[in-house]
């Protein structure tokens, strides 16, 4: 099948979304494209993941988690995550994205 073969010509994801670069503004942007393009990411790992404390890190997945509540948006930090980030900052936005009590997934 050719490479071509059932593609629109249009863009229906923005894999990844780093929250950080100019024109890339969360906020903005799901105002602009929503619900005609989707987001993957925009968890911060370049500043909120790796120099946040727990609690920053649940409030910026709750923030995107409720930018993009009509849709739109994969839950995802924004790259991969760096070595430097601490287990209990990952933990913190999946928890948030789960809808699980802070610490729940430590303890499993």
């Amino acid at each position: 099948m050719p490479a071509s073969a059932g593609m629109t010509g249009t863009l229906d994801v923005r894999d990844v979304m780093q929250p950080e670069p100019a024109g890339m503004n969360p906020e903005k942007l799901a105002v602009e494209t929503n619900p005609r393009l989707a987001f993957c990411g925009p968890i911060s790992t370049q500043q909120t993941l790796p120099f946040g404390t727990p609690e920053d890190c649940r409030a910026e997945a709750r923030h995107r988690l409720h930018l993009f509540r009509n849709g739109g948006y994969i839950f995802s930090p924004a790259h991969c995550i760096q070595a430097n980030t601490r287990l209990e900052n990952i933990l913190a936005i999946y928890e948030e994205a789960l809808g699980l009590e802070p610490g729940t997934l430590a303890q499993r």
